[in-house]
């Protein structure tokens, strides 16, 4: 009986705990036991005009989810990155730089030449139409004015006449009286065609010194070596005496101005 006493209250002592809840439970005021509700509405037949309020702010949710990609394809930022992603192929270094340093870079350096194109968007449109002195379509028609300047001092003639003649619409007396449709793919393709040519110029003298390297090791027989092993050293130390970044960043800034 000694031994079968603490037993008992160990069984004994968990089940009058669950009578306990069970009561407590049991007091409570019944309710539904079906899970909460979400009625989503757009409309009725008396305020269709709600219906219109919610598709515009779905549209405007959705211009403002592809405004970052639509911005930067119209500055500088596509000519920068991919200029610093060629340098850094060319190096072999791999991720190194890894990509968030580099996409910062560009950013930074695209804020830093494309200042004075928002200072004057900011003067021109932006300001005035918060003090309520134009209209939303007046200020998008003087803010479109310093961008479409600075991508026409960007884009060749070549690139514009092309998409030009592709949208089969006349010919204007002046290129600053070209649609928005032709002057930013026209931009675009120059910034590939600048960042490209850039790019090969930053290859030349990795290439030489892989060449080199490469040549040695055969000729001493180490066909089993990796010349990348070998040459990687000479192309950081080139770049460091060269003071690669300041070279690299003034031509990038530069090329703009």
């Amino acid at each position: 009986m000694m031994r079968r006493g603490p037993a008992l209250r160990r069984v004994l002592k968990p089940l009058g705990w669950a009578l306990l809840a069970g009561a407590l439970l049991g007091a409570l005021p019944h309710t539904s036991s079906a899970g909460p509700s979400v009625t989503l509405s757009l409309g009725d037949e008396e305020g269709s005009g709600n219906v219109a309020s919610t598709l515009q702010i779905v549209a405007l949710l959705t211009i403002l989810s592809l405004a970052p990609a639509l911005v930067l394809m119209v500055t500088a930022f596509t000519r920068i990155i991919i200029v610093l992603g060629f340098l850094r192929q060319a190096m072999s270094t791999q991720q190194m730089p890894p990509n968030p340093v580099l996409i910062g870079l560009a950013l930074f350096l695209t804020v830093f030449v494309m200042a004075p194109v928002w200072s004057q968007i900011n003067q021109d449109a932006l300001q005035p139409y918060l003090r309520g002195e134009v209209e939303v379509g007046e200020a998008v028609s003087a803010g479109v004015v310093p961008l479409r300047e600075f991508m026409l001092a960007q884009t060749r003639e070549k690139d514009l006449a092309l998409f030009q003649s592709l949208s089969k619409r006349e010919k204007p007396e002046s290129p600053r009286e070209l649609a928005m449709d032709v002057i930013v793919p026209s931009f675009m393709i120059s910034e590939l065609r600048t960042a490209f040519q850039m790019g090969f110029i930053l290859y030349l003298p990795f290439l030489i010194i892989d060449m080199v390297v490469a040549s040695v090791l055969m000729s001493m027989g180490m066909l089993m070596l990796p010349p990348v092993m070998i040459s990687l050293p000479f192309k950081i130390l080139l770049f460091v005496l060269a003071d690669g970044w300041y070279l690299v960043v003034r031509s990038l800034v530069s090329s703009f101005l």
